[in-house]
């Protein structure tokens, strides 16, 4: 049975972060107040506020958590949004994914900023993107979270592997040394407070030498001024609750099914003190299952009868954005001699009327 809208199960975590708007829809000048919370870089951004905000509230309250699966373009990231998770991750893992390459380095920043673009266009959620390990030295880092934060991205994260990067849950992973680390974090953090304001995440992946390496690591990118950590590959609960009570600053989690995380629920990560969890490989198993799945029951149907009905037609159109487009489509009808109106409800622009002329 597809799963539809209504069917849905509702986001259990509740934030209290508005979207600023214009109410204005005669497309008028206006005069427009507001107040930005939790602003960072020179360049206020709707977006970064929103999510920090976010993050700053489920860092202080242990009954909230960003918990959120990670996408690849812009249908996934819509679909996320519909799904009511309140932030959209581009994950290095699940792009990759959608060239059909394992997260090893493949991806260029400019291939990531198309994918911003993409679910920017599609989502009104903020939109995090994976800047790995920011393409080059660290004025490639400075111009990689320009560019993230250019090209629409509320929020950035960096990390301190070496390159080719890779999945920390995969094996071959390295560590650049601490000053490279912290160059790069320091020109991430740059590009933040000269420029368009972004979050800025710092990750590493330094547990694979101890403890203690990861910590001093973690607490330099703190210092450097940080909007929060991700710790890499933490093994269980005991490491996850030490980690955030040495850290004291809004901490990530990254669940990777049968990966070397625990893998403990949002709520529990909540309680734990973590201000959000990613999971990254969730929509990316469940596009590789359901395609091998759907080809496969094609193939049996071929010598037997029609094609599996997996959608209706109605549904498949209304899941790629036709419905809505064919809907706004009559806005634009027209004779030889006029712009002609048709009913059209649209949250943004208004209803316009069937058979008479349209006025802006």
């Amino acid at each position: 049975m597809a799963i539809t809208k209504s069917d849905s199960v509702p986001y259990p975590f509740k934030f209290d972060v508005q979207l600023a708007q214009n109410t204005n829809k005669k497309g008028v000048t206006t005069d427009v107040s507001l107040t930005l919370p939790d602003v960072r870089g020179r360049i206020p951004s709707l977006q970064a506020s929103r999510l920090r905000t976010m993050m700053l509230q489920a860092h202080r309250d242990p009954t909230k958590i960003l918990a959120h699966a990670c996408t690849y373009d812009g249908l996934s990231s819509r679909l996320v949004e519909e799904a009511g998770f309140p932030m959209v991750f581009l994950a290095g893992y699940a792009v990759a994914s959608s060239y059909g390459l394992p997260d090893t380095g493949y991806i260029a920043m400019s291939e990531v900023c198309d994918k911003i673009r993409d679910a920017v266009r599609q989502t009104s959620v903020p939109v995090m993107a994976d800047g790995d390990t920011g393409y080059g030295s660290p004025m490639n880092v400075k111009r990689t979270v320009e560019s993230f934060a250019a090209a629409g991205a509320a929020g950035v994260m960096i990390e301190d592997q070496t390159w080719p990067k890779r999945c920390g849950h995969t094996k071959g992973n390295s560590v650049v040394p601490r000053g490279e680390a912290y160059a790069r974090v320091q020109a991430a953090v740059d590009a933040r407070n000269e420029g368009l304001d972004i979050f800025v995440l710092a990750r590493t992946d330094a547990l694979i030498h101890g403890w203690d390496e990861a910590m001093t690591r973690a607490k330099e990118f703190k210092r450097i001024g940080v909007d929060a950590i991700f710790v890499e590959a933490l093994p269980d609960r005991e490491a996850m609750q030490q980690c955030v009570k040495e850290l004291d600053i809004p901490c990530f989690a990254n669940i990777i099914e049968g990966g070397k995380t625990e893998n403990l629920s949002a709520a529990a990560l909540a309680e734990l003190g973590f201000c959000a969890v990613a999971y990254p490989w969730t929509l990316v198993a469940a596009h590789l299952k359901a395609v091998r799945e759907a080809l496969n029951e094609l193939k049996k149907s071929m010598t037997v009868g029609p094609p599996p009905m997996i959608l209706t037609y109605h549904q498949v159109c209304e899941g790629v954005g036709f419905n809505k487009y064919w809907d706004l489509e009559e806005r634009y009808k027209f004779n030889e001699d006029r712009l002609i109106g048709q009913t059209v409800t649209n949250g943004t622009n208004g209803t316009f009327h069937k058979d008479t002329e349209f006025t802006a």
